[in-house]
């Protein structure tokens, strides 16, 4: 190996560089990097000034990340991805809709073959998927959402029609997010499931969400694999992913 033409060092001309390549993208990296700082800190003590060695700059205030923008309140933290919601509706074409007070209806069509009109799937699934990054911090939508995703395979007209009444309830509640405050550390979970709430299979649909004294730090909806014989089988179906949820926490 040789120095590169128009760029030889005249002063050492035989000498070349050696590039650890462990420190730049291989599965050693982790080690090759803790390795370093370890014999960092080694070198000068738990006082060591890091910025000598390494490039750092003074962290900010969190505001924005990964589309949740964090916002100070006297009581705390909000969370809240408006922005991203924005983008969302622009993208749709639903930024000055007329806003609606729930995310479905509250009596879905009875007929199962009612506005069953084939459209192109992609606007849908993208739509559908960005809904899902949504539920980050707007949990009153992960229901309505979760509806949505289960005809992404195959969507028809009127879940089309489902799809842009939810668009409508977010332009309506653009605000809204998660609020973090201080408060006990008492954990409590709500459960509850709906029974054979599909008409077209049967199926159940069970939803917990948990507390950590006054925050909502986790929640799920979800529509059952199999088809439950009474309400109590779907009940006890919603409690056990609860109660799974509530010792994995």
């Amino acid at each position: 190996m040789t120095q590169p033409q128009g760029f030889v060092d005249p002063q050492y001309p035989g000498h070349i560089c050696k590039l650890n390549k462990a420190i730049y993208g291989l599965k050693q990296s982790p080690r090759q990097w803790y390795n370093k700082l370890t014999t960092q800190l080694q070198a000068e003590g738990h006082h060591v000034q890091l910025q000598e060695a390494f490039s750092l700059k003074e962290p900010k205030p969190l505001s924005l990340f990964l589309g949740i923008r964090i916002s100070a309140t006297p009581y705390g933290l909000f969370l809240d991805q408006q922005q991203y919601a924005q983008y969302i509706l622009k993208s749709s074409s639903f930024l000055n809709c007329k806003p609606l007070l729930t995310p479905i209806a509250l009596k879905p069509s009875s007929s199962a073959n009612a506005g069953l009109q084939p459209i192109d799937p992609t606007h849908y699934r993208q739509l559908a998927g960005s809904l899902q990054y949504l539920t980050i911090t707007r949990p009153d939508i992960a229901f309505a959402t979760n509806q949505i995703c289960q005809h992404m395979h195959d969507p028809q007209h009127i879940h089309l029609q489902t799809l842009k009444r939810l668009l409508r309830y977010i332009q309506g509640t653009i605000t809204y997010g998660l609020p973090l405050r201080r408060s006990n550390l008492t954990l409590q979970s709500y459960v509850d499931a709906d029974w054979a709430s599909d008409q077209t299979d049967r199926k159940s649909i069970s939803g917990f969400c948990t507390f950590l004294g006054d925050n909502l730090i986790s929640w799920y909806v979800k529509k059952h694999v199999i088809v439950a014989k009474s309400s109590t089988e779907a009940e006890y179906r919603a409690l056990a992913a609860s109660t799974s949820d509530v010792l994995w926490l």
